[in-house]
């Protein structure tokens, strides 16, 4: 009787601590960065590259303000490389400037300027 019910009480427990790290892992947090980004296919091209980010869950580029809104996992990625990703394919993320490399093969029509 008694192991029958540590059992009971040990399954319980393992039930609870397995659901309460479950939620932590799916737990998703949502930032919003300024980049330099100016029209679709700067668009394309920043979404592009959180689609490949990990722990990045969804990313949404506003063209007229140049907003990013990225919904991500805390447990995968953070602020600081999310920045860096939208960095490194040619975009000012923030306080983030592009990489330089990256900027300079970006289509003329996305480079800082081209449609003022």
């Amino acid at each position: 009787m008694k192991n029958s019910i540590k059992t009971v009480l040990l399954t319980i427990l393992l039930t609870a601590y397995g659901y309460a790290f479950s939620q932590k892992a799916n737990k998703t947090e949502t930032i919003t960065i300024q980049t330099s980004a100016q029209c679709d296919m700067c668009k394309h091209t920043i979404e592009k590259a959180m689609a490949y980010e990990k722990g990045v869950k969804k990313s949404t580029l506003d063209v007229p303000t140049s907003i990013l809104t990225v919904e991500y996992n805390p447990a995968k990625t953070t602020p600081e490389k999310i920045r860096k990703a939208v960095s490194d394919v040619g975009y000012d993320a923030d306080d983030v400037p592009a990489n330089p490399t990256a900027y300079e093969k970006l289509n003329p029509c996305c480079k800082k300027g081209a449609h003022k």
